[in-house]
C-alpha cells in the first residue's frame, strides 16, 4: 500500500461526507480522479485490506433488539445447522467455533418476541434440547471504535 491507499482508507472511516456524490467529494478532497479512487477501492477490496463497505447503524436507537445466539451442534451437522441459522433475514452474521458451542450468530429483529421465536424455531428445526441453544442478550454495552489510522509504514 502506498500512501494514497492510506489516505483513502482513512477518508473512508474517518471523513465519509454525507453527500449526493460522496466519492466525487472524497476524491476531490485527495486530489485524485473519480476514477484513481475507484480503481484503488477496487484493488483494496480484492486483496481483502477492505472486507465491506456500509453503514453501521445502532439498532437499539432504532428500536430493535439484538441478542448473541450460539447452537451446540455435532460436528456432522454443522453445515445443515448453518443453512437453518443462515434462513433468517434477522440474523447479521455467524460463525463458527471449536467449542461445544460451535456455532455463535446474531439477531437483530424488531423486540424480544421475534428473537424468542427465531430461537424456537431453530432449535426446533435442529431437533436439540433447550441446554444446546444459547441465547445472550446485551445486558451491558460496550462499543469499541473499530476503524483504523493506516499509515504506509504499517503494510
Amino acid at each position: 500500500m502506498d500512501e494514497m491507499d492510506c489516505k483513502i482508507l482513512n477518508a473512508l472511516q474517518y471523513e465519509f461526507p454525507l453527500s449526493e456524490r460522496p466519492y466525487d467529494r472524497i476524491a476531490e478532497k485527495l486530489g485524485i480522479s473519480g476514477d484513481e479512487l475507484w480503481t484503488r477501492i477496487t484493488a483494496l477490496t480484492d486483496r481483502g485490506v477492505i472486507r465491506r463497505m456500509g453503514a453501521s447503524l445502532d439498532s437499539r436507537k432504532l428500536g430493535y433488539s439484538s441478542t448473541l445466539a450460539a447452537v451446540s451442534i455435532p460436528a456432522s451437522d454443522v453445515d445443515r445447522a448453518a443453512e437453518v441459522v443462515g434462513r433468517y433475514p434477522e440474523v447479521t452474521h455467524s460463525y463458527l467455533r471449536d467449542d461445544q458451542f460451535n456455532i455463535w450468530f446474531t439477531i437483530i429483529a424488531p423486540d424480544r418476541s421475534r428473537i424468542t421465536r427465531i430461537l424456537d424455531e431453530i432449535r426446533a428445526d435442529l431437533a436439540i434440547d433447550n441446554d444446546r441453544i444459547l441465547n445472550l442478550p446485551v445486558v451491558r454495552l460496550f462499543k469499541l471504535d473499530a476503524r483504523f489510522k493506516s499509515s504506509p509504514n504499517d503494510h
